[in-house]
């Protein structure tokens, strides 16, 4: 059973179609050939991506997204922590509309559990492109 559940940490919900959200996020996942089971998105601010990044990852810096994968063979499971206040600044800096990028994160995480990483030299560019194919078919599923 697919289950994609949404919080908030300290910041107000972001103005998401939790069932639009759930359908794209099924779609990405099967041209990846895999089944999506639970996921949870928490959405929080700088302070609490911090202490997260701090906690589990032994990082001391600020991020967008933090992607903790639980999944097992072909289907997909994890928590994905994204800050809205790096959402926004990065918008701002890329002068993008915040929710475009905000949709870019949301499916950046669920690229990382469908196995795409972007750590090595010439994965960022492979991500950026399975992102932008990502969004595209959101687009599509919109209509």
């Amino acid at each position: 059973m697919t289950e994609i559940t949404i919080t908030t940490h300290g910041v107000e919900m972001p103005q998401i179609n939790p069932e639009l959200m759930k359908r794209w996020i099924v779609a990405v996942a099967q041209g990846f050939d895999k089944s999506v089971g639970n996921i949870s998105y928490i959405f929080c601010n700088d302070d609490e991506i911090l202490e997260v990044n701090r906690q589990f990852l032994q990082h001391d810096y600020y991020t967008d997204i933090i992607t903790f994968d639980y999944s097992k063979r072909l289907r997909i499971h994890g928590d994905i922590f994204i800050s809205l206040d790096t959402v926004r600044s990065n918008a701002e800096q890329l002068g993008v509309p915040y929710d475009r990028e905000l949709r870019r994160v949301i499916i950046h995480g669920i690229l990382h559990l469908c196995g795409v990483d972007d750590k090595a030299p010439g994965q960022r560019e492979i991500m950026e492109g399975f992102e932008n194919q990502s969004l595209d078919l959101l687009e599509q599923l919109k209509n």
